[in-house]
């Protein structure tokens, strides 16, 4: 079994972790045992079943389609703990939607009803950690992601000309989601970039051991950030670590990374070179010279994606305000003011809720940015 890294230790140990870790790249021998949902025990010693936060997508059974419910009011802060989810439609269909579930059994929003930052459900304190919504688990291949043009924003997989997106490419290396109450802005052109976003949350690419399954919600640990141009849009790939995973003590920015795990960095930045090139598309490019930013940059690209999605989905709630006031149709603001984005969000009465969760996400984005730059 795969040992934890200690902090401090040289040598041998960390020489012998090099090279299980590269064991893990190319998928084989003990780690076989992530891949089918296990996990190691530090305390133990031994490789033990891991405790699922959420069923995984293909264990569920396609529940009728229901009506939805939910988004009008939260009555308390979103965790990875207290959520559940609900499939609708068969597998392998354009139908399938993958839903988020409160303990109440209404329907979330995972792109706007939860928080940025992971909350304890015990103290309603956050624990420093980021809230990771996983689209694609690694070793997997079917492009699924948050439905940002529907009610709700469920999962679903994507789809070009009426059939089901996967990766021509094979299955990707690593757990690939978003943040939520994040949005790349194409109006907002970053300086050292010179391009808009891509209209899109923003993307995460999480490096741990263990498989996490469609719609699951992990806190992780923000490492660094790489910049892609996707068809003349900013991309960005935040690189994170589930908070759990044995690695994640020891590694607390990017420079880490390359130095106790060499080649994870460049196998990412390869894969989005040219996952588009079976398809017959030219191999993407980087901004930035191809560098992986470190975690204090990374903290600004959050914190301005942040504040896109505030001022998206407060924009969207003062022209509906408006449009109820000087229209008898009382038509919503999507049909004005996010026309061009076609973009779903909160109803007028969450709000409120938005707005205050909006203010405590602000508050640990500056502690966070603050701490990364003291170093």
């Amino acid at each position: 079994a795969l040992a934890p890294p200690q902090p401090g230790s040289e040598g041998r140990r960390f020489r012998s972790l090099r090279r299980h870790h590269s064991m893990f790249l190319l998928r084989t021998g003990a780690l076989a045992a992530v891949v089918l949902g296990l996990s190691f025990s530090p305390s133990t010693n031994a490789i033990a079943p891991l405790r699922a936060t959420l069923a995984p997508a293909s264990a569920l059974s396609a529940a009728p389609l229901a009506p939805l419910r939910g988004g009008a009011s939260m009555k308390r802060a979103l965790s990875h703990e207290n959520l559940s989810n609900e499939v609708q439609g068969d597998n392998d269909t354009l139908e399938q939607r993958i839903y988020a579930k409160d303990e109440e059994n209404e329907h979330r929003s995972l792109w706007h009803d939860l928080p940025l930052f992971e909350v304890d459900i015990k103290t309603d304190k956050p624990t420093g950690f980021v809230n990771f919504v996983c689209e694609i688990p690694k070793f997997t291949r079917k492009k699924f992601e948050i439905a940002t043009k529907e009610p709700m924003n469920p999962i679903k997989q994507d789809e070009k000309k009426g059939q089901l997106r996967t990766f021509k490419k094979g299955d990707i290396y690593f757990n690939y989601g978003c943040f939520p109450r994040t949005w790349e802005d194409p109006d907002f052109v970053h300086p050292d970039v010179g391009v808009g976003g891509d209209n899109d949350p923003l993307d995460v690419c999480e490096i741990g051991l263990r498989q996490i399954q469609t719609c699951q919600v992990r806190p992780v640990k923000v490492l660094g950030v790489l910049c892609m141009i996707d068809e003349g849009e900013a991309d960005w790939k935040v690189i994170a670590i589930d908070k759990e995973d044995p690695w994640a003590a020891i590694l607390n920015d990017i420079d880490d990374v390359q130095r106790l795990l060499p080649g994870t960095l460049e196998t990412v930045r390869e894969w989005f070179r040219t996952y588009k090139v079976p398809d017959g598309k030219p191999e993407n490019t980087f901004a930035l010279g191809e560098k992986f930013m470190d975690r204090a940059f990374t903290l600004s690209v959050m914190h301005e994606t942040h504040r896109a999605w505030a001022r998206l989905v407060k924009g969207t709630i003062e022209k509906q305000e408006e449009d109820a006031k000087d229209s008898k149709d009382q038509k919503p603001a999507s049909k004005k003011f996010t026309m061009k984005r076609n973009l779903s969000v909160p109803a007028m009465d969450a709000m409120k809720q938005v707005e205050g969760s909006l203010l405590e996400d602000e508050a640990r984005l500056t502690e966070a940015m603050n701490k990364a730059a003291i170093g």
